[in-house]
């Protein structure tokens, strides 16, 4: 076998999203299972939909999740080398004008009024699709020859071979077939000099020998005209997979107009998402291991990804499952770690900076288990910065005599001392005054020091709550 070699081709249109990263990620999945190369290279020539700031997104949010390139513009391998397509345009034009001598390809110098006319002209006769009408093609030498002195603007088309049938082995969808009389000549170069995505993207594969095309299926149409020039160079042609669509919960293509889930990787990354989760739960969407087993190292699904067990359905973009499964991630995080991590989240309002580090840590340890994403730390620990208001719950729990009691001997049994060795001490001293036990102990001390029916384990809490402000609310259901 030969060496496989992969790349992910991003334009720098826009910021990484979901669609794009689960591309970049099976592509190096697939790469390095077979101890490949994964590529970076940018298709940078739609240049004015081209944003700022879009090829940094894309390859700081690729490092972010694990997934490096092997080469890209940063770390070029000369024999590859460049990695942009607008730094390639000498190299493109060399290879048109190499069709156009073979007669594979010629001049077209239709402008854009001429060839809407006739698009609609053909629309309005019925067809059911339009195409060029080959005009520039049987232009006579004569013409061609004054065109070209006059120095009349022109694009290259592609002369479309007739009779052709075009079949490949999709490694997930199976054999696919397309007819060469479906497809009208299309334009390879465009007026300005820049090439057709479908013509520079032959190139590339071919001088960077790339073995295998992981894609979206959105660019399932885009594969005769790439196998067409393929055959017409005599290259070999690379394989091809097409990925299914990612849908949301409801069942909708996933589009970046969705507004029901977060599309960019950014944003979670933003709201508190572990990168490892992101690549776990990624790997996934389309593809699924031999066994049960969903939560996977980096070195596992590597070792594990292979391309017999892509899905031909569409992936659901489970949000909960992947708030699951970051959950589970945080949650193996060693104290240090999470502490570390945790506190990068945490809204300034509250002022942790100001307060000693051991009752910090302390605080938000108590919501390790609990929490599921960075963000969420925010108001786990809220109640600790304001006076929670007594709900129905609660103001039924203060009407208990029982709880009178126990409120009663917490408040005389109060340690100086505050620690939550010594909070424990006078709790069960609580226990054995009161003779109370179960919910009407816990209950009755939660609600009338704490005026929460809910929350973490209830010695942290007071001691997080603090003295003073345990004592207050006391005070003010005994007294």
């Amino acid at each position: 076998m030969k060496r496989v070699r992969v790349r992910y081709a991003p334009s720098p249109t826009g910021f990484l999203h979901i669609g794009n990263a689960r591309t970049a990620l099976f592509d190096y999945l697939i790469a390095k299972h077979y101890g490949g190369d994964f590529v970076l290279r940018i298709e940078d020539t739609d240049i004015e939909r081209n944003v700022e700031g879009g090829e940094e997104s894309q390859t700081y949010f690729l490092h972010w999740l694990g997934i490096t390139p092997d080469e890209s513009p940063a770390n070029p391998n000369p024999k590859y080398a460049p990695y942009r397509q607008m730094e390639r345009l000498d190299i493109y034009t060399e290879y048109a004008n190499k069709l156009i001598e073979e007669g594979h390809a010629y001049r077209c110098y239709c402008t854009s009024e001429e060839l809407e006319e006739d698009y609609q002209r053909q629309k309005a006769a019925g067809y059911a699709s339009t195409r060029y009408n080959e005009k520039c093609y049987h232009l006579d030498e004569a013409i061609k020859k004054q065109y070209q002195e006059e120095g009349r603007p022109f694009s290259v088309r592609l002369h479309v071979p007739e009779g052709k049938t075009y079949t490949f082995d999709d490694m997930v969808r199976g054999e696919i077939t397309f007819e060469s009389k479906d497809i009208g000549d299309w334009v390879i170069v465009k007026s300005n000099g820049i090439p057709t995505y479908n013509f520079a993207v032959v190139i590339d594969d071919h001088l960077m020998e790339i073995s295998h095309v992981f894609r979206g299926e959105e660019h399932i149409s885009n594969t005769p005209k790439q196998m067409m020039l393929f055959e017409m160079f005599g290259w070999e042609i690379p394989r091809f997979g097409h990925m299914t669509l990612i849908v949301n919960e409801t069942g909708k293509k996933l589009s970046k107009r969705d507004n029901s889930i977060m599309q960019y990787i950014s944003q979670y990354k933003d709201q508190g998402y572990l990168p490892e989760a992101m690549f776990n739960f990624m790997a996934l969407l389309g593809w699924s291991p031999k066994g049960e087993k969903e939560l996977f190292t980096h070195d596992e699904l590597i070792a594990e990804f292979s391309e017999e067990r892509l899905s031909k359905a569409p992936s659901m973009f489970d949000v909960t499952k992947l708030t699951w499964m970051n959950h589970q991630y945080l949650k193996a995080l060693d104290d240090a770690k999470w502490l570390e991590f945790i506190k990068e989240f945490v809204d300034g309002k509250f002022g942790l900076n100001d307060r000693e580090e051991a009752w910090v840590d302390t605080l938000l340890l108590l919501y390790k288990e609990q929490c599921q994403y960075g963000m969420e730390i925010n108001e786990l620990i809220s109640q600790f910065f304001v006076d929670p208001v007594l709900g129905d719950n609660e103001k039924d729990v203060l009407s208990w005599e029982t709880t009178q009691a126990v409120a009663s001997s917490f408040l005389k049994h109060l340690p100086q001392d505050w620690t939550v060795e010594n909070l424990k001490e006078a709790f069960n001293t609580v226990k054995t005054e009161t003779g109370l036990k179960g919910k009407p102990l816990f209950m009755g001390l939660r609600v009338s020091a704490t005026h929460q029916s809910h929350g973490p384990d209830l010695m942290s809490t007071l001691y997080l709550s603090g003295h003073d402000v345990v004592k207050k609310r006391l005070e003010d259901y005994v007294l």
